[in-house]
């Protein structure tokens, strides 16, 4: 089964944006173990998390303060791997503008196209940022939070607000399957954005609920065929991470189709 889904993802031609695969998918395994998976599934691209551990038995977790050595070494298995790192989040951005440089640099040297943050209150760091490394930036989406009504980057509506008048380099990190456990349609809430979309991480739920999980493209309640025509439209040329939080233990092969559909589904149009 495997064999087959990596032809598909290998020999159908290649959508304007990155897909990728968000690494929390292998979130039990560490990173160069989440790279590897990607590589034996036909994928091309990685988005990373911070804090994953770098390697099998342990050692640092990814991001800006991997030292000299660790960064080589993360860059020497990606390279061995075939496998490119295009993205990273979902991570904090610090309003000072010395701390957040930081991490821009090192996205900067690892080919990052998108860090993706909920860090809204850093709006006007990250714009100069944006500007000073020509890296984009998505606003992440999790669930409503009913308990927490200062949260509220779950509403693409209030997402607009924050991006509508800055950089376009800066948009919203579609979550299409928190945006589902929200209640909230993702082609609706796409539309409510208004093009302002630079990366996502894209799932399948089984049902519009707080408990919902994954399933394989096609088989759930997220209309991916609407979300990627909707991204074609929008010629995104960010990062989309299929997610799948499910299987946890031996999830290879839902990634394996998920990666097959999205290419499927982008060379049949």
């Amino acid at each position: 089964m495997i064999t087959a889904l990596v032809a598909a993802t290998v020999f159908a031609p290649a959508p304007k944006f990155a897909l990728s695969v968000q690494a929390w998918t292998f979130n039990k395994f560490s990173v160069f173990e989440a790279i590897d998976k990607v590589a034996m599934v036909g994928g091309k691209n990685i988005e990373l998390f911070p804090g994953q551990r770098l390697r099998e038995d342990g050692g640092a977790g990814v991001g800006p303060d991997l030292s000299e050595i660790d960064t080589a070494a993360l860059q020497s298995h990606l390279k061995q791997a075939g496998v490119r790192m295009v993205a990273f989040g979902v991570t904090g951005i610090p309003q000072d503008r010395d701390q957040a440089r930081k991490l821009f640099r090192w996205a900067k040297r690892m080919g990052l196209l998108v860090i993706n943050t909920e860090s809204v209150e850093s709006i006007d760091t990250i714009e100069a940022l944006v500007k000073e490394f020509d890296i984009k930036v998505g606003f992440h989406n999790h669930p409503k939070r009913p308990d927490n009504p200062s949260y509220r980057v779950w509403d693409p509506a209030y997402v607009y607000s924050v991006v509508k008048n800055r950089d376009r380099r800066i948009g919203s990190c579609a979550d299409t399957g928190h945006w589902v456990r929200s209640g909230i349609r993702p082609t609706e809430a796409l539309k409510v954005l208004r093009g302002r979309v630079v990366s996502s991480h894209l799932k399948d739920l089984n049902e519009f609920s707080p408990g919902a999980h994954d399933v394989f493209y096609g088989q759930g309640v997220s209309d991916v065929p609407g979300i990627l025509d909707a991204f074609t439209k929008l010629g995104l040329t960010g990062s989309v991470s299929v997610e799948y939080e499910h299987n946890w233990d031996n999830n290879v092969v839902d990634v394996a189709a998920c990666l097959g559909y999205v290419r499927g589904r982008i060379a049949t149009k």
